[in-house]
C-alpha cells in the first residue's frame, strides 16, 4: 500500500515537472519571437484601384484648364456627385462635370492621389472609365462635334497636376503643368481613350467604357511609392459638356 502511495506522488511530482519545463518554453517562445522583428512584405506586383461613387468622391477631386483665369463663372464649371440620368437605366450616383467651351479648348478633369506602390518603380497603368454621355459621335456644332471632338484621356503622373496661371498677349490662361497634350493628340502625360461620342443621332444618356487597355501608359512611382491619377476630357466643341463619371477603374503592374 506504501509502496502505492510512493509510485503516485512521484508521478505527480513528474507531471508538475513536465508542466513547468512546458510553460516556461512557452514562456520562453513568446520573449523570443517578440524580440524578432517581422520581415517587410514587398508591394504588391499589381495594384487595381476600381472607384464608384455612390456613398462621395472617394478622393477624387475636379478642376478646369485651358480658360482665362476669370472665366469659372461665365463657363457655368461645376463638379459634384449626382443622380445618373434616367434614361441610362443605371440608379446610383455618379461624379457629374460640366463646363461651357468658350474657349474652343477647354479641359475638365478629376485626379487623385494614390499611394502603397513601390517606390521608384515603374508600373504599367490601364485606365478603365464609364461614364454617361449623350453625344452623338457624329453629331455637328460650333466649332467641332459635341461628341466626335470632345477627347476623354487618362494619365498617371508623379507629381500633382495642377492647372497654373500661364501669360498669354493680354490674357492670362490657366494651363497644365502637366503634358496632356491638346485634344486629340496625347501627351507624355495622358494618352488618348477615344472620344465621348455615343453612336446614333439622339442626345440620350447612355453608358460608355473607354480604356486603353491595348496601349498602357509606363510611369514610376515617387521616392515615396505615391502617383497622382488623372482622367478628363480635352474639348473641341464651343458648348456645354454634361459628363457622369459612374466608375474609374486603375491597374498598375509593376514591370
Amino acid at each position: 500500500m506504501k509502496a502505492d502511495k510512493n509510485n503516485t506522488a512521484q508521478k505527480l511530482r513528474n507531471t508538475l515537472k513536465e508542466f513547468q519545463i512546458g510553460y516556461l518554453s512557452f514562456c520562453l517562445l513568446l520573449l523570443v519571437s517578440g524580440c524578432v522583428e517581422e520581415t517587410p512584405q514587398p508591394e504588391p506586383d499589381e495594384v487595381v484601384i476600381a472607384d464608384t461613387f455612390e456613398s462621395g468622391m472617394n478622393g477624387w477631386e475636379g478642376g478646369f484648364a485651358d480658360l482665362p483665369v476669370d472665366a469659372h463663372d461665365r463657363f457655368e464649371l461645376e463638379v459634384s456627385l449626382d443622380n445618373l440620368p434616367e434614361e441610362t437605366g443605371e440608379s446610383g450616383r455618379a461624379i457629374r462635370v460640366q463646363g461651357q467651351n468658350g474657349s474652343d479648348d477647354l479641359f475638365m478633369f478629376l485626379k487623385k492621389e494614390i499611394g502603397g506602390l513601390d517606390p521608384g518603380a515603374t508600373y504599367e497603368v490601364v485606365f478603365e472609365v464609364t461614364l454617361a454621355s449623350s453625344y452623338p459621335e457624329s453629331s455637328v456644332g460650333i466649332g467641332g462635334s459635341p461628341g466626335g471632338s470632345v477627347f476623354l484621356k487618362a494619365g498617371a503622373v508623379d507629381r500633382e497636376p495642377l492647372p497654373e496661371p500661364v501669360e498669354e498677349a493680354s490674357t492670362t490662361y490657366l494651363r497644365m503643368n502637366i503634358d496632356k497634350g491638346n485634344q486629340s493628340q496625347d501627351g507624355e502625360d495622358m494618352y488618348g481613350l477615344g472620344t465621348i461620342g455615343i453612336e446614333g443621332d439622339d442626345f440620350v444618356y447612355e453608358m460608355i467604357m473607354r480604356d486603353n487597355g491595348n496601349r498602357p501608359q509606363e510611369v514610376r512611382a515617387d521616392s515615396s511609392g505615391n502617383l497622382w491619377l488623372i482622367v478628363g476630357t480635352d474639348s473641341g466643341f464651343e458648348g456645354m459638356t454634361v459628363l457622369y463619371y459612374q466608375e474609374i477603374k486603375v491597374t498598375l503592374t509593376k514591370k
